[in-house]
């Protein structure tokens, strides 16, 4: 599993306002969004392409589009959702799918609640969103949920990762045959006792939208 933490000084910037406890809804779901699109950058950089030929106002020339099937972006409900316009916004293309998953608070242990995806995924590049790679329990459940399906290259973007979670997805992970990776604005110090990402930014989805 490969491992990118993306080190810009606009995405430092802008997660620090993230994190700041004043920062109010609207503002933190405006800078996730536009966080998003800078992490979306980074996590495309293996996106399939193929040649077309194209003609410019000047001269016949070849180019890339993306290839067929088309990428597939997976938010993770809810908080993932507050990722999603981001990342459309650099892949307009590409197909939507939605996994609802919950994690219980005592066990930390994820179900799932809700699909929205293709029954089959062979061929298709996923790009999974989840703000929080905290316990792994949950992004580890998602990623193997669309290998079943046949998903054959995965991309998780979360805003924030803790190590424990990295080395449980390492852990379960191991011996899936799919390239898996994370791109991620920050490796931050440890989870508490509650299973909240130190220093973090709190609860992604009660800050994007409030606790309900």
């Amino acid at each position: 599993m490969r491992v990118h933490v993306a080190d810009h000084p606009l995405i430092a910037h802008k997660l620090t306002a993230l994190r700041d406890k004043h920062t109010d809804s609207p503002t933190f779901r405006r800078l996730a969004d536009e966080l998003v699109t800078l992490l979306a950058y980074e996590a495309t950089r293996d996106v399939r392409v193929q040649p077309v030929d194209i003609e410019t106002p000047v001269a016949p020339t070849t180019g890339v589009r993306l290839s067929t099937p088309k990428p597939l972006v997976v938010p993770i409900l809810r908080a993932g959702l507050g990722m999603l316009d981001g990342m459309v916004r650099l892949l307009p293309t590409a197909e939507v799918g939605f996994l609802g998953m919950v994690r219980d608070e005592e066990t930390l242990t994820a179900t799932t609640y809700a699909t929205r995806l293709p029954d089959d995924l062979s061929g298709r590049q996923c790009y999974v969103l989840d703000p929080m790679l905290a316990t792994g329990g949950t992004l580890a459940a998602a990623i193997r949920f669309l290998v079943d399906r046949g998903a054959d290259d995965i991309t998780a973007i979360c805003l924030l990762s803790a190590p424990e979670g990295v080395a449980r997805l390492e852990s379960e992970l191991s011996e899936l045959q799919v390239p898996v990776s994370v791109v991620t604005a920050a490796m931050d110090s440890h989870l508490n006792e509650l299973g909240y990402i130190v220093p973090g930014l709190g609860d992604a989805g009660d800050r994007l939208y409030g606790v309900v």
